[in-house]
């Protein structure tokens, strides 16, 4: 079956061939987070995106091939609570922007925008993205022979941007990065891939972003 990105907690994963990455998405409990497995098809490391809950899942996807790093999109514990299982059990790196490093239960090596991730042959561009949390990141893969695909944690979702707590401040701050760093860099057709829920493209969510400004959230 073609990848949808429609997946429920306690359900089946959704698994994205792409021509040198695959993608596998799966829903946690309780909250309904997402956790993405990417796999270089050429040399078989994986990354996992975001430890979020049911650590022996995650760790019954990984399987035997092992797991390189751990990346983890900003601080809020609903993304991580699996985190220290993760890295103990496969002794991956953990990975997170500098400014929710104090955030995470284990000591983490620190993420810059305009960093990169290696996934074997392959590698994700670290956008930081200030709003929801202070140190949140989105994920970037150009493929070199399709779309681009991006992994957007809380920071974007279809129809918004993620929770700024009514915090004018903090709304102008994520509209700002989300707007000049995803949609004014990034072509209609990419796709994206958030924290919870459903998928979806920037071309589907663009008309929209004026509605977003002028609601404040």
């Amino acid at each position: 079956m073609a990848y949808s990105g429609d997946v429920t907690t306690g359900g089946a994963a959704d698994v994205r061939e792409l021509d040198d990455l695959t993608i596998t998405k799966v829903s946690v409990g309780p909250m309904d987070n997402n956790a993405y497995l990417l796999r270089c098809r050429s040399t078989g490391e994986q990354v996992l995106i975001d430890a979020a809950n049911e650590a022996p899942r995650l760790l019954e996807l990984i399987g035997d091939a092992g797991l390189s790093s751990v990346v983890t999109t900003h601080e809020h514990m609903d993304h991580w609570v699996a985190l220290e299982e993760v890295v103990a059990t496969t002794g991956a790196r953990s990975l997170v922007h500098g400014a929710d490093a104090e955030g995470l239960p284990i000591p983490s090596e620190h993420l810059a925008d305009g960093d990169t991730v290696r996934v074997g042959d392959r590698e994700l561009e670290v956008i930081h993205l200030v709003g929801h949390t202070p140190g949140s990141i989105a994920l970037l893969y150009r493929d070199p022979n399709g779309i681009p695909h991006l992994f957007t944690g809380d920071s974007l979702f279809p129809g918004g941007v993620g929770n700024t707590h009514e915090d004018p401040a903090a709304f102008a701050s994520l509209i700002d990065d989300v707007q000049t760093k995803l949609f004014d860099r990034l072509p209609d057709e990419t796709w994206f891939y958030p924290g919870h829920g459903a998928d979806s493209t920037l071309g589907a969510e663009r008309p929209k972003l004026p509605e977003w400004r002028a609601r404040g959230w």
